[in-house]
């Protein structure tokens, strides 16, 4: 969502996606009135429609329609399309999303200080630990975004037992306005938490074991469920990222690490994001033994770009000490403590990197 003098709408981007051919998407318009955006989504669908691949299942995608025939002939045909649909809506749509909008209005906030929370801080480390990883800044004066790990360190990435999902549950409609969400980094979001009830909130989540304060840090890996669970895999992806969590818990590094995305994916299809992770990583089969490749520089940020890949595989033994290898390499790299592993290797460029990966033998 964005603005246009004062007004609401949408940039809209087309062509984007990951899989066997990761694409990033092209800007097809900078700024659409949030009114048409039905339409203009119809538009592009029927583009589509009349120009996508048939004939080849591994390019029936809008991505690949886009990077065949170029951006600028897509977005002459949209809107060619557009400007005829246009003039068949009238307004239906837009009362419709105004009914489904009554169902998701903003709760009613109360601003006032958190004394127990400011208290509380001062006496427990891992409450502060915790704040500094787990909590966004809310819109709202005195509330907090409250984001409950999944990864603990050793378990299954992105997993919860019967007993934690009733205790979000029960944080939920007690503390967040009856309102949880789903992140696609595989955790829980609680989205409307006053600062006064976060102590209680942590209190809690510890009891469950869901107080893991490593939100956005290397052990909290997107990861798929891999050969163990997927007939699609032709790699192990969750037992890769429990070595790699259980690994930096022990050197105890990953908070002075900082902010590092690390993703893993089992097979090409990408489900663990790895092309856009600062590191990713690709499991793959090479004559019935699981190889790694790795990933540098991706961003699924404002800047998105896709990962380059850094050189041969490793094997499923070699692959933690790589990494390991690469984020304390990076350590000594960086230009202080401030700058995180993405920074660093946009201002370093590959090289660096890469020999960290392979050390050439003495």
């Amino acid at each position: 969502m964005t603005t246009l003098g004062g007004a609401a709408g949408f940039e809209v981007i087309v062509g984007g996606g990951l899989g066997r051919t990761p694409m990033i998407g092209k800007t097809l318009r900078e700024f659409l009135p949030a009114a048409d955006l039905l339409p203009y989504v119809e538009a592009i669908v029927s583009v589509y429609n009349l120009l996508g691949r048939r004939d080849n299942k591994y390019k029936a995608r809008i991505k690949i329609t886009v990077h065949e025939n170029g951006i600028e002939e897509i977005r002459a045909r949209v809107e060619a399309r557009y400007a005829r649909l246009k003039t068949l809506f009238k307004g239906a749509d837009q009362q419709l999303l105004q009914q489904i909008e009554a169902h998701f209005k903003a709760p009613e906030f109360i601003c006032e200080k958190a004394p127990e929370f400011d208290a509380f801080k001062e006496e427990s480390p891992g409450f502060c630990s915790w704040v500094d990883t787990n909590i966004t800044a809310h819109k709202a004066e005195g509330y907090a975004i409250v984001s409950i790990s999944l990864k603990k360190h050793g378990d299954t990435p992105g997993d919860a037992t019967a007993a934690q999902m009733r205790v979000m549950s029960e944080l939920a409609k007690k503390f967040s306005h009856d309102e949880l969400r789903i992140s696609h980094e595989q955790n829980v979001i609680l989205p409307h938490v006053h600062r006064s009830d976060l102590p209680t909130v942590y209190r809690a989540l510890r009891t469950a074991n869901l107080a893991t304060a490593n939100i956005g840090l290397i052990s909290d890996i997107i990861a798929c469920p891999g050969m163990d669970y997927c007939a699609l895999a032709t790699a192990r992806s969750i037992p890769i990222a429990q070595q790699i969590a259980t690994r930096f818990a022990k050197l105890e590094l990953e908070h002075d690490v900082g902010l590092l995305k690390l993703k893993i994916s089992g097979c090409i299809n990408a489900c663990g994001h790895h092309h856009v992770g600062h590191i990713g990583i690709l499991g793959l089969e090479r004559a019935g033994v699981e190889s790694y490749q790795i990933t540098l520089g991706g961003d699924a940020g404002a800047e998105a770009q896709l990962g380059t890949r850094a050189g041969p595989g490793f094997g499923a033994k070699d692959i933690v000490p790589a990494i390991e290898r690469l984020v304390l390499g990076y350590i000594e790299l960086r230009a202080d403590a401030d700058e995180t592993f993405l920074q660093s290797y946009q201002r370093l460029g590959a090289a660096p990197f890469k020999a960290l990966l392979y050390p050439k033998e003495k």
